[in-house]
């Protein structure tokens, strides 16, 4: 498994742990809704400019996004 693998599992698993919808995810971290899943998906080399936007999101630190 990648690393955008990785991110993206660790995405997914803070939004259902948050109790959010991709939707409602993408809308707090002011990013497109259609984005989001290939996020998850470990499809997308997002920039750290999401991936702050993402922490920001989940009310999380951003090394807590890279922590198995």
């Amino acid at each position: 498994m990648d690393i955008k693998q990785k991110f993206g599992l660790k995405i997914k698993e803070l939004r259902k742990l948050k109790g959010f919808s991709q939707e409602k995810l993408a809308n707090l971290a002011d990013i497109d809704r259609t984005y989001l899943p290939t996020i998850e998906n470990g499809n997308r080399n997002v920039s750290i400019e999401i991936v702050e936007k993402l922490a920001k999101a989940l009310d999380v630190k951003i090394k807590d996004l890279f922590d198995e």
